[in-house]
């Protein structure tokens, strides 16, 4: 017995040596830390394409737009998730008896408002905004909303994402901004992340064609981790054989936001909040966010969520729960960033997917409606005061809805252009090519170049997968020589799908044909680089 299983142990230990080996020959050339940097999930450097690391040269004329004018402003977006009352948020006293007509039982009663001027009151529940609008660094954009209002939660979200309530745009309007100004986001990511979202996972708003270009987690535990110690998912204790390969590559890439996570440990780490925040939903958002600003993060844009705000019954005391929590948190968040004088250097803004009825409903609330007010907050706004024309309370549309009086993408065109400070015709190539009206918000750009950049074009790439094979299709908007390579996920180049001189227009290239049939199912790169830029996308051989 003792001689069977000393001759068996012989056997495991060739039987170990020899898998070893094999697992060593394997890593020969590749490791976890390569790996971990080739997706781009180890801070800000470049993937490592053929045994060369490569980096962007010469950008494209948008992207130059988009860095010559980029300022150290910053924006913060609070998504007042599943549509808030803004008749019960931003009480019209101005009317009032229409108002407490339409709305016997929810009203608030004039005893308990606070009013902001002769016209307008909020309730006295939301006091905290009393102190900010006195100081100047509140506005209000009357009727916020789009033509023909779609009810749908999922679908108005994406409109007010996408920016298009017409077609179904499957990128959102900060991911066109982001993807113009990062082409080769994939393989090349900035050092820093470029925005930071809490909650919202699926959002278009950060959507580009190629990549989401936020740092996303579901909620704040999960960016308090990331913020306390340096990391989301374990990336370390995982089996040292293939499967635990396969294991990393799995966890790395469900989570992309690995890739910042070290940088945001070290802002979180080099700051502390200056105020006492409550203890509600968006408290514990923004005081991570304010401690990220004031530890120099960098991130242009933060996007944080706040609900639900759908009160179809009972909505009295939910939304009161809920409209406290956003007045005590703007008002601590920008004392917290007072204190290190940012305060002037961060916008906020609220959004919500529509308003509500005009009218209450049987379960004492409200269903879904259209126009809805904004809310913006900040010193650099230069002054309280209210923006637009209130709907009429008695003139509805065909679905007893107050009509809109300021289009929502009015509020985005004079973010990007008074606060950003980007020329008009990058504003107008971001908003999907549509013109919106500049508003009065009192926002004070400071223009960083005065280059004209109405001529701007735009070089497109998309994977298609159609009769179940891969294709590459790119558009041309001049004649130009391109190379379009192709790499697996651990970085080895596989071969070349073409290399000469295309004219303008549009190009289709079969991925299995040009490589001659010698890839498996599975992801990949591909790089294209064409006039000294080069454009990346991962993609799925079928």
């Amino acid at each position: 017995m003792f001689k069977d299983r000393t001759f068996q142990n012989k056997i495991d230990s060739k039987k170990s040596k020899e898998e070893k080996r094999i697992h060593d020959q394997e890593h020969t050339q590749w490791n976890r830390r390569s790996f971990i940097q080739a997706l781009g999930l180890a801070g800000g450097g470049s993937m490592l394409l053929g045994g060369s690391a490569i980096s962007a040269t010469a950008p494209s004329p948008l992207a130059v737009a988009l860095a010559e004018n980029e300022n150290n402003n910053i924006l913060v977006i609070i998504r007042l998730e599943g549509g808030n009352d803004g008749l019960n948020t931003i009480v019209p006293i101005y009317d009032y008896a229409t108002y407490a007509n339409l709305r016997p039982t929810i009203k608030h009663l004039e005893s308990d408002l606070i009013n902001l001027n002769a016209d307008f009151a909020i309730p006295n529940y939301m006091s905290e905004l009393e102190a900010v609008w006195g100081d100047g660094s509140m506005k209000v954009v009357h009727g916020v909303g789009y033509q023909n209002q779609n009810l749908s939660h999922f679908r108005s979200t994406d409109i007010w994402a996408s920016t298009d309530d017409i077609e179904i745009e499957p990128t959102g309007w900060w991911g066109r901004y982001f993807e113009d100004l990062y082409p080769d986001y994939i393989t090349t990511p900035p050092e820093i992340p470029p925005a930071v979202q809490i909650g919202s996972i699926g959002n278009l708003i950060f959507k580009g064609n190629n990549s989401n270009y936020a740092f996303s987690v579901v909620n704040p535990d999960q960016l308090q981790n990331v913020a306390e110690n340096g990391t989301l998912h374990d990336v370390l204790d995982i089996p040292d054989c293939v499967y635990g390969d396969k294991l990393l590559f799995m966890r790395a890439t469900a989570n992309t936001t690995c890739i910042y996570s070290g940088v945001i440990n070290d802002a979180y780490l080099a700051a502390n909040n200056s105020v006492e925040y409550g203890d509600g939903e968006l408290a514990s958002q923004l005081a991570i966010v304010a401690r990220l600003i004031k530890g120099g993060l960098g991130s242009k844009v933060y996007m944080v969520s706040l609900g639900s705000f759908d009160t179809h019954a009972d909505q009295q005391a939910r939304q009161q729960e809920l409209l406290m929590d956003l007045s005590s948190t703007i008002k601590n968040f920008y004392d917290d960033l007072a204190s290190t004088g940012m305060n002037d250097k961060v916008l906020s803004m609220t959004i919500s997917e529509f308003g509500r009825r005009p009218y209450e409903n049987g379960s004492n609330g409200t269903d879904h409606g259209a126009a809805s007010p904004v809310m913006l907050f900040g010193p650099a706004l230069n002054g309280s005061d209210f923006v637009g024309t209130h709907p009429d309370l008695s003139t509805w549309d065909d679905n007893d809805n107050l009509i809109p009086t300021t289009d929502f993408r009015d509020i985005y065109h004079t973010v990007l252009t008074d606060w950003f400070c980007l020329d008009p015709s990058i504003v107008s190539t971001i908003l999907l090519n549509e013109t919106y009206e500049n508003l009065d918000l009192g926002l004070a750009c400071e223009t960083l170049s005065t280059s004209d950049f109405s001529n701007t074009s735009r070089f497109a790439h998309v994977p298609i997968y159609q009769n179940n094979q891969t294709f590459i299709e790119i558009n041309m908007p001049n004649s130009a020589h391109v190379s379009i390579k192709l790499y697996d996920m651990l970085a080895r180049e596989i071969g070349t799908i073409t290399n000469e001189y295309l004219n303008a227009g549009r190009h289709t290239f079969n991925v299995k044909d040009t490589i001659k049939g010698r890839l498996s199912y599975g992801q990949y790169i591909y790089r294209i680089s064409t006039g000294g830029q080069y454009y990346s996308k991962s993609i799925i051989s079928k």
